[in-house]
């Protein structure tokens, strides 16, 4: 049996990865905890132990604090940032690693290789494409990710996650975004944009992999299939049975709208890893994208 301990309470990534375990065919192969970091508590653990790791097989470290709009962070929030991203992460690794766990499990993301690029500019990340953060957030990652890898010996593995944006039911962010305009707007720009993205399910599946393999190293998860964001606005409509009209011709306006908000860029922009990137050795692509986009209306 494999002892698992999720750091960082009550976040979708680590929540999700609980209940798919619970759910999966061998679920008593596996046994998880969840600890606060906020106290270094487990959850439901009535004594005053705190940050004791030991015992467990592996950490799989999610706490942490996602990016928000960058341009509106204060210096002391980009400091919180740098505690939290970075030095809660390493702090976290060495305190597992002296207490005798085989392998950490860190969730970082595509952040690191910079922003989207700009519509209709290409932007593919592959296996010789260097990370070159543009702000403050990618560059907690990414400095998280060289303290840790610097703990890896042969008894302490060390994964890195770099996973495109995730999306499933009760995710936040951008998808919540695209899910409002498809459900209320009849009509949407139709852009020829490609983007990489992470079904949460996929995303749980693989770490199931990582463990179950004693894996180490740095792995990108990705859906098989690239999204456009057109053709998934349209998808979630369809599975409200709604009709989605797309219209052409709108490139240029947003093209416009990107110099004055990020936003954009963001929906309409183009970021993929290269097929070759995303495969492992076993699938966990577990769900196409037509089906996670079905369930994830389902269950929302």
């Amino acid at each position: 049996m494999k002892k698992i301990l999720i750091t960082g309470a009550g976040s979708f990534i680590g929540t999700s990865f609980e209940k798919y375990i619970e759910n999966h065919a061998n679920c008593s192969q596996y046994e998880i905890s969840v600890m606060d970091t906020l106290t270094g508590k487990k959850v439901g653990d009535e004594t005053e132990d705190t940050w004791n790791f030991a015992g467990f097989d592996v950490v799989f470290h999610v706490a942490g604090i996602a990016h928000a709009d960058v341009g509106k962070v204060t210096e002391e929030g980009k400091e919180l940032y740098r505690k939290v991203n970075t030095e809660l992460a390493i702090e976290t690794a060495e305190k597992a690693k002296a207490a005798g766990v085989g392998q950490f499990i860190f969730m970082s993301s595509a952040i690191v290789y910079g922003a989207s690029s700009p519509i209709g500019k290409e932007k593919i990340i592959n296996k010789d494409t260097k990370p070159e953060p543009e702000n403050f957030y990618g560059e907690s990652k990414l400095n998280a990710e060289t303290g840790l890898l610097k703990l890896t010996a042969d008894d302490f593995r060390v994964v890195i996650l770099r996973p495109p944006m995730i999306y499933g039911p009760g995710c936040k962010g951008n998808y919540n975004s695209l899910r409002k305009f498809a459900l209320k707007f009849p009509v949407f720009p139709k852009v020829a944009n490609e983007r990489s993205m992470l079904y949460i399910d996929n995303l749980c599946e693989f770490i199931r992999l990582m463990i179950d393999n004693d894996e180490s190293g740095i792995f990108h998860p990705a859906n098989k299939e690239l999204s456009n964001t057109s053709e998934m606005v349209k998808m979630i409509a369809e599975a409200h049975g709604k009709k989605k009209a797309l219209m052409g011709g709108l490139t240029w306006l947003l093209k416009l709208l990107s110099h004055f908000t990020g936003l954009v860029n963001k929906a309409f922009g183009n970021l993929t890893y290269a097929q070759e990137l995303t495969e492992y050795k076993e699938n966990y692509r577990v769900y196409s994208l037509a089906e996670s986009i079905r369930i994830t209306e389902e269950k929302t």
